[in-house]
């Protein structure tokens, strides 16, 4: 049992009522933890906090904020082990995964440890001799982050690491099913020498935080990433005080296979991107279009790849797939596999609870084949291991049904034709393409969606940009 603290103003605290909620172990079902519960008074006071080290932060040099995040990042690269094995006891992904998610997590603290050197401003000259136009960059001030518990310390990572190095300070809600993970990356931040204030985690369901802080005119940038219903919610808010929004919202990604494409690597590639962390991605590949002359091969070799596939407690090092999060998740899963097998989908594999786990979370790698296009699987994100195989034929039909949904933050294409390639990546909706590659994501590159997939971008050099000001200045020289 592991009794969490949230980190508030530099100390680790209690929540101000003494409640607690439990952390559950998804592969186990048992309690690992508890956490605060905390209350409207703790988000004041982390937002207080914050307001009062902005004021001292947004001063510090760029190369003195450099200097920290780069010892975060080292301090993170050195526990990597301790992180993951928290993220794979709360959240119930394979161990590998999670200390790929820790490396991913140090490496984005170290790429913005270089960017808050290179807030660069413009000069642009004047229309006359004597007069200059000088645009420069400032913090937009206190940020408030929420993140999903799908990826507990990357998620929160690529929101700490852009504002603190613009010269932000944050108040961060982890998702109340990994509290220890996003806690452990706040503590490495602590120990760095952050000043008190800097960075802040609250705990805990997430009313009483949110409410406070939507409310607060101090807090001018929200950062969310979580479902497309909750993000509205926090647009509408967001409107009475006028913040500043980014939001990494659900996805239902595309991926067309070509007939031209590698059929095996294909498959194998797409069936083991579809099933990381159960399919609980919000990049996860799901709708899968492949041309009707290569449908069967594809299928076969799908069917081999997930068929292979181990399920059990990440910790086991040979285990590939772990436990969906809750119990809500599961029956969610379970209901919608069912719902378009009714709809006359075809069932490959999968569509159950293993019979050979009797505790956790767990629903088998299913794999449905033939869903019709209005079928509820086609329509609704599933967040979970459930890939559907559809047959096309024609390149502006394929297109089409890719883009016909609301969803527009990842989509995939495989093929060997340069051209091909090209022109499907840019007929594709969605804000990250994939072409021969289910990699979406790197701290070097930006992250996000389009449609109601969300707003901003995470990553990258355009990912400090979310946490600026501009400023014009018209200079005139007397």
């Amino acid at each position: 049992m592991t009794k969490h603290k949230m980190l508030i103003d530099g100390k680790l605290v209690e929540s101000s009522s003494g409640k607690v909620y439990n952390v559950i172990n998804p592969a186990t079902e048992e309690v690992i933890g508890s956490a605060p519960q905390a209350t409207t008074a703790d988000g004041q006071a982390a937002i207080n906090a914050a307001f009062v080290a902005f004021n001292e932060w947004k001063n510090v040099d760029p190369w003195e904020r450099s200097r920290l995040l780069r010892k975060v990042s080292l301090l993170i690269a050195e526990r990597a082990d301790e992180i993951a094995k928290y993220i794979t006891e709360e959240i119930g992904k394979p161990f590998a995964e999670s200390k790929g998610e820790v490396n991913a997590t140090s490496e984005v603290f170290d790429w913005y440890a270089d960017e808050a050197r290179r807030i660069y401003g413009t000069i642009i000259p004047g229309r006359t001799e004597n007069s200059r136009h000088q645009v420069t960059f400032e913090p937009v001030g206190v940020v408030a982050a929420f993140t999903a518990w799908n990826f507990p310390v990357l998620l929160m990572a690529r929101k700490i690491a852009p504002a603190v190095a613009a010269g932000c300070t944050i108040v961060c809600r982890p998702s109340e099913e990994s509290p220890g993970a996003t806690l452990a990356i706040a503590q490495c931040c602590m120990e760095a020498g952050l000043p008190a204030g800097v960075v802040n985690v609250v705990t805990g369901m997430p009313q009483l935080i949110t409410d406070c802080v939507m409310a607060d005119e101090r807090v001018r940038k929200i950062s969310f990433t979580g479902s497309i219903p909750v993000g509205k919610h926090l647009l509408r808010q967001s409107a009475e005080t006028v913040k500043r929004i980014t939001m990494e919202l659900g996805g239902h990604a595309p991926v067309i296979v070509h007939a031209d494409a590698d059929v095996q690597m294909a498959a194998q590639s797409c069936m083991q991107a579809k099933f990381r962390n159960a399919g609980q991605v919000c990049a996860s590949p799901t709708r899968f279009y492949v041309h009707k002359s290569i449908l069967d091969e594809f299928l076969q070799t799908a069917r081999d790849t997930v068929n292979s596939m181990l399920l059990g407690n990440g910790l086991d090092p040979k285990v590939e797939m772990g436990p969906l999060i809750n119990p809500r998740r599961l029956k969610a899963v379970s209901d919608l596999v069912d719902k378009s097998v009714e709809e006359g989908a075809e069932l490959i594999c999968g569509g159950k609870r293993p019979e050979a786990i009797e505790v956790g979370y767990f629903y088998e790698p299913t794999i449905i084949a033939h869903a019709k296009d209005d079928a509820s699987l086609m329509l609704e994100e599933p967040f979970g291991p459930v890939a559907v195989v559809t047959a096309f034929s024609d390149f502006d039909e394929v297109i089409e049904r890719a883009n016909a949904l609301e969803f527009g933050l990842c989509a995939y294409t495989f093929t060997q034709s340069l051209e091909l390639a090209n022109k499907t990546s840019s007929a594709l909706e969605a804000g990250v393409i994939g072409v021969n590659t289910m990699i979406a994501s790197s701290a070097e590159t930006p992250f996000g969606g389009t449609k109601q997939s969300g707003w901003g971008r995470e990553g990258g050099f355009l990912g400090i940009k979310e946490y600026l000001n501009a400023k014009y200045v018209h200079l005139s020289l007397v």
